[in-house]
């Protein structure tokens, strides 16, 4: 699908973003190649397409202004997807060992439970409770979370947990960016982000 006929299938009318009644794995999949194609390896776009179609639609982050916030703020939280997990070594992760706040109460801890997925899910607590959530060993086998399924499984139910959806629908991309990192860090990056995809999305 090229760019000229995403841009045809997308509409920012206030509904749910359709092709042919609904937005399918093929066009959010064409729409992450045309965004971050030169960023990310194909093969983990041809993964998470499928992924953010299916769970985003299933989970109601479906109308355009929903679909535009959670992309930019997952493509700044990965660098256009070329990241899935926090870059660093075993010294690097050292800083989070010892933090309670983090549930990291054993040596190593910061290493094992170091940020992995689309909103980097961050230390042995939030491992074990999102795990609970999900159904999924993540605090025994922190990697998964790491997989471009589960990591949109992760972002969609943290994006639901904190009720974002609210922030999207004001478009108050400063209100979304709080959700999601807790300040404003960033800020520039996902404002720019979030301009490229309404840029491509044909509302510029």
């Amino acid at each position: 699908m090229d760019v000229k006929t995403l841009q045809r299938n997308l509409t920012l009318a206030g509904r749910p973003v359709t092709v042919d009644g609904v937005m399918g794995s093929q066009t959010m999949t064409a729409l992450l190649k045309a965004l971050y194609g030169r960023s990310a390896p194909a093969g983990r776009l041809d993964a998470l397409g499928p992924a953010l179609a299916t769970l985003m639609r299933a989970e109601g982050i479906w109308t355009p202004l929903r679909i535009q916030h959670f992309l930019a703020q997952a493509a700044h939280e990965t660098a256009g997807f070329l990241d899935m997990e926090e870059r660093g070594g075993p010294s690097y992760f050292a800083k989070y060992d010892g933090r309670a706040d983090l549930g990291n109460i054993r040596p190593g801890d910061g290493s094992r439970y170091h940020g992995r997925g689309i909103f980097q899910l961050t230390g042995r607590a939030n491992y074990r409770s999102m795990g609970r959530t999900l159904g999924l060993p993540l605090e025994e086998n922190p990697v998964l979370a790491a997989d471009p399924v589960v990591s949109v499984r992760i972002a969609v139910a943290y994006w639901l947990a904190r009720n974002i959806n609210a922030k999207a629908d004001a478009d108050d991309l400063d209100g979304v960016t709080r959700k999601i990192n807790g300040g404003l860090n960033g800020l520039a990056d996902r404002r720019d982000r979030l301009a490229a995809i309404r840029k491509l999305w044909g509302a510029a």
